[in-house]
């Protein structure tokens, strides 16, 4: 998929700059910080959802009987 984007000139400069060492193109370099972009952000939302439970004073599996049981 095809997207449209601003950069800085002084950031596409150094884009190209670093494209040209490494012999790849601005596109593989975009979606490479993309895709570690993502990558970094992905772990620390699954590390916030632990712990959600952990201050209730009903155990998990008795409040999921208890719920299903209402169906």
């Amino acid at each position: 998929m095809r997207i449209l984007i601003d950069i800085d000139e002084p950031d596409l400069k150094e884009l190209d700059r670093l494209a040209s060492c490494e012999r790849r193109s601005r596109a593989a370099m975009v979606r490479e910080a993309i895709a570690e972009y993502l990558d970094r952000r992905a772990p620390q939302a699954l590390d916030d959802a632990f712990g959600l439970w952990g201050e209730r004073k009903i155990d998990g599996l008795v409040y999921q009987e208890k719920v299903r049981s209402e169906w």
